[in-house]
C-alpha cells in the first residue's frame, strides 16, 4: 500500500483560502482529495491523472478548489478558494491502484487526513 501523507490543514474565516498537500511514498496512476464533514459520509472532491494531468472535480467545488501535481516529487495539491463553512471537514489525499481517475471507486489508499475548518 502506498503511503500518503497530507498537510496544510487549518481554522479560516469564510472567504479565505487554503492549499494542501499531500506526498506519495511512490508513483500511483492516480492521486486525489475526499472529505467527511461532521455527521457525514465522505466526499469525493478532486482527482488528476498523474501521467496526463488530466483532473476531475465534484460540482461542490468545481470553480473554488483546483488540483494540481509536482509529478516528479509524487505529491499533490489542493488549493482551496473562497472557503465556505459547509467546506469543514476532514480532508484525505488518495491514490488509485488502478487508472479511472474520474470514478471515486477507484481511490483504494488513504492518508490520515488534515483539518479544515471554516468559521462564518
Amino acid at each position: 500500500q502506498v503511503q500518503l501523507v497530507e498537510s496544510g490543514g487549518d481554522s479560516v474565516q469564510a472567504g479565505g483560502s487554503l492549499r494542501l498537500s499531500c506526498a506519495a511514498s511512490t508513483r500511483t496512476y492516480c492521486l486525489g482529495w475526499f472529505r467527511q464533514a461532521p455527521g457525514k459520509g465522505p466526499e469525493g472532491i478532486a482527482g488528476i491523472n498523474t501521467d496526463d494531468g488530466t483532473t476531475y472535480y465534484a460540482d461542490s467545488v468545481k470553480g473554488r478548489f483546483t488540483i494540481s501535481q509536482d509529478k516528479a516529487k509524487n505529491t499533490v495539491y489542493l488549493q482551496m478558494n473562497d472557503l465556505k463553512p459547509e467546506d469543514t471537514g476532514m480532508y484525505f489525499c488518495a491514490a488509485t491502484r488502478g487508472n479511472i481517475c474520474g470514478w471515486w471507486g477507484s481511490y483504494s489508499s488513504w492518508g490520515q487526513g488534515t483539518q479544515v475548518t471554516v468559521s462564518s
